[in-house]
């Protein structure tokens, strides 16, 4: 199987064959792939003349929107399906909703809303990227491309092809829904939308130089003698920011 799709077309190179086994629902080792390739006399696919994934995605982050899913547990041990999404150039976060169901309809219309947002922010949608979850649909897909966007679903088992989503999701997870009992859907909403506030306006990141999505750096601190720091407590203490005295 692993020589039929290589011989095909020697260009696709182990990344791509790999990629279409597991497609198949075969799982191969990609060292494996690599050396049944290589013993038959296959190489590694050349360098194409266009872009990389990644020179690609700093190119184009102006225009990049990325959204997944991930879930967190109610107190009655409910399992609720939130929305996350973030701009790829300003890095601003946001959680559109949660839904125990995240049925077609439902997720059509947080696309449309998210698109209204976006409008009043004057972000432009260029490229809209998303896994391969069943909760993405043709309709889904649908409302973006009627608004000029392009669709881009990364391929099976390459979460680095959505690694800034896939980044923030696990930190969002990892923080307020894993330490904090949510009695009920709206106590959770509560909850993320105050992580979402605290990743936009406090929250550093490198890739805008230790800056916030939605707050630019302080001045430069001339005399440190004089510092003085206020700590304020998030999401029930579960996040602490931390914040120069005037």
């Amino acid at each position: 199987m692993v020589l039929r799709l290589a011989r095909e077309n020697e260009s696709r190179g182990y990344r791509r064959v790999h990629g279409e086994l597991a497609g198949l629902g075969i799982t191969v080792a990609p060292p494996t792939a690599w050396e049944i390739l290589k013993s038959a006399g296959i190489d590694p696919a050349p360098r194409r003349d266009g872009p990389g994934w990644a020179e690609f995605l700093r190119s184009q982050a102006q225009g990049i929107l990325a959204l997944d899913f991930f879930t967190a547990g109610l107190l009655n041990g409910a399992k609720v399906y939130v929305l996350a999404v973030i701009e790829h150039r300003t890095r601003r976060a946001r959680v559109p909703g949660a839904t125990g169901h995240p049925a077609q309809s439902w997720v059509a219309q947080q696309a449309r809303n998210l698109l209204m947002d976006l409008q009043d922010t004057g972000f432009g949608v260029k490229f809209v990227l998303h896994d391969q979850d069943a909760s993405f649909t043709a309709t889904c897909d649908a409302v973006f491309q009627a608004a000029g966007a392009r669709v881009i679903r990364p391929v099976i088992q390459a979460p680095r092809m959505n690694s800034i989503t896939e980044r923030w999701t696990g930190s969002c997870r990892r923080e307020p829904p894993d330490r904090t009992l949510a009695w009920n859907h709206r106590h959770l909403m509560t909850v993320l939308r105050e992580h979402e506030d605290f990743c936009n306006t406090h929250r550093p990141h490198r890739t805008l130089r230790q800056a916030a999505p939605l707050r630019p750096l302080p001045d430069s601190v001339t005399n440190p003698d004089h510092l003085r720091a206020r700590r304020r407590d998030r999401a029930g203490g579960v996040i602490h920011e931390y914040r120069l005295v005037a």
